[in-house]
């Protein structure tokens, strides 16, 4: 699978202290997913008392997947 992760994504990343493998991880392994909006899909994995979320917009080609944002939640604010 292909993925591309936008700029933004990148400056969350860094905020947040979150690597390029955690992000791989979250997309190809989640704890769970949901629907967002469009063609957008929400990858969650569970952290140490936090919840990793990852937004993806699903590209052209079925293999491509583009990373929006991600972000750490606190674990009860999104139910997985």
């Amino acid at each position: 699978m292909v993925i591309e992760i936008t700029s933004h994504a990148k400056e969350r990343m860094r905020k947040y202290n979150v690597s390029d493998e955690l992000v791989r991880s979250t997309v190809e392994n989640p704890t769970s997913t949901m629907e967002g909006y469009g063609n957008r899909i929400i990858y969650q994995k569970k952290l140490n008392g936090h919840t990793l979320r990852v937004i993806v917009e699903k590209g052209k080609g079925i293999k491509e997947s583009i990373v929006i944002t991600v972000y750490k939640a606190r674990s009860g604010r999104y139910e997985i």
